[in-house]
């Protein structure tokens, strides 16, 4: 087997320890992250949002709180890369949107394993790191549904579900709201921006930078290193 970026093998379930079962949706990459076309110095938008996706899974995968990883998705080249970093990937069956596929993809774990906490996890998280992934996800244990709201404040990037709960997801927009409104608690943890700076605009790009991105990234931004090219 080879080995992610973070030195885990891609093995699925390899830590059987791990409390949380992750999915992070992922639509076709030639229709992602179209706020960022022209950004990065004219990189196309589907390497951008396979960058992101793998640095943020590979991170997701060392989290000692996270047992495995779910990926809905039906690109084929990003099944490919993120099987081998060590997700597994479910289809995206209903095809209906985020949402749709976000509670699909619960539902194909908890076949899997009923027993299953299920957390919900954005794909464009390339500063993630997993030491503060492992304390937000540590903290949502003591709740039965829980979110963090994005770094601007508005969305959200996580929703987790403890065993035997729904996940309700509703993300989009001003999903923060609306994640509060119905009943889940909001996780109110300093220092855990990296778990809360998602990437749609070139601003939020600039901010991931300047907290460091991941490996795959890294490489693809090597010409711009310090502030997107624009």
């Amino acid at each position: 087997m080879r080995a992610g970026a973070y030195g885990r093998r891609a093995d699925l379930d390899t830590d059987a320890t791990g409390h949380w079962s992750l999915v992070v949706p992922l639509k076709p990459l030639a229709l992602a992250k179209s706020r960022l076309a022209g950004a990065a110095g004219g990189i196309p938008r589907p390497q951008l949002a396979l960058a992101f996706a793998q640095d943020t899974v590979a991170a997701a995968l060392t989290c000692t709180e996270v047992r495995d990883v779910a990926v809905v998705t039906d690109d084929p080249v990003a099944a490919a890369e993120l099987t081998a970093l060590g997700a597994r990937i479910v289809p995206d069956l209903p095809a209906a949107g985020l949402n749709a596929a976000l509670a699909h993809g619960a539902l194909a774990v908890r076949a899997l394993r009923a027993d299953a906490a299920v957390a919900a996890l954005n794909a464009d998280l390339p500063a993630l790191r997993p030491s503060e992934l492992t304390r937000v996800l540590s903290y949502a244990r003591g709740f039965p549904r829980a979110f963090l709201p994005d770094a601007a404040g508005i969305g959200t990037t996580l929703l987790t579900a403890a065993e035997g709960v729904e996940l309700r997801p509703a993300f989009g927009g001003p999903s923060r709201r609306r994640h509060s409104t119905s009943g889940a608690v909001e996780i109110a943890l300093a220092d855990v921006v990296s778990v809360r700076q998602d990437v749609d605009a070139p601003d939020d790009l600039g901010a991931a930078l300047e907290l460091g991105v991941g490996p795959r990234t890294t490489a693809l931004l090597a010409p711009c290193p310090a502030s997107p090219c624009r």
